[in-house]
């Protein structure tokens, strides 16, 4: 009920007439066994749906329960076919940009790694994963982002939360420092003095 007036669905506002060769592409779709299942489905509501299908069309409601979909879906297809044509009921429409933008980006990590590179904050010796993710949100430079993606990029740009008081920090490669090393040089014994005869 809108307004005082009862709202009533139009199914026979956009009505589907397809020629020979839509039917026969159509058939052809749904027989081949290679076709992705949302155009096969979409191309049986058009075959079911035709006004010159020589078995009679079926209405909204035997085509969704028959296709066992909602008859909204029905009427979807049916209008984007009239008003569109045939390819944009049956191929998805291709994104221009990806479903889902990356959270850590060129600009994120220039970020990140500026963060890592300062002084951790008071109290803290070094920068910890949910410190960074924090420091992240409350910089506005993200709005959302886990520890997971935050240790990847990390992991890409080859940074640690690193060591004490240093922020994060590029990882060593070189071992001549290493407490091993130290250890074998201090358990090292002194050479002992020749008594003077």
């Amino acid at each position: 009920m809108h307004g005082g007036i009862r709202m009533t669905s139009t199914p026979n506002l956009y009505p589907v007439r397809l020629c020979a060769a839509e039917r026969e592409r159509l058939q052809h779709i749904t027989r081949c066994g290679q076709a992705p299942v949302r155009k096969v489905r979409n191309a049986q509501v058009l075959l079911l749906s035709d006004r010159n299908r020589p078995e009679g069309r079926l209405t909204r409601a035997e085509i969704a329960q028959t296709l066992g979909m909602h008859v909204n879906t029905v009427d979807r297809v049916r209008k984007r076919f009239v008003l569109e044509g045939e390819k944009p009921v049956l191929e998805r429409k291709v994104r221009l940009t990806p479903p889902v933008p990356p959270k850590i980006d060129g600009r994120v990590e220039a970020h990140l790694a500026a963060i890592c590179c300062s002084q951790a904050p008071a109290g803290r010796t070094r920068w910890t994963l949910n410190l960074l993710v924090n420091e992240l949100k409350a910089r506005k430079i993200v709005t959302s982002i886990c520890a997971e993606s935050v240790r990847r990029a990390l992991k890409k740009m080859n940074c640690s939360p690193g060591a004490s008081n240093a922020g994060a920090s590029r990882k060593e490669t070189g071992h001549a420092s290493s407490p091993k090393w130290r250890r074998s040089w201090m358990s090292m014994p002194r050479s002992i003095p020749r008594k003077s005869r």
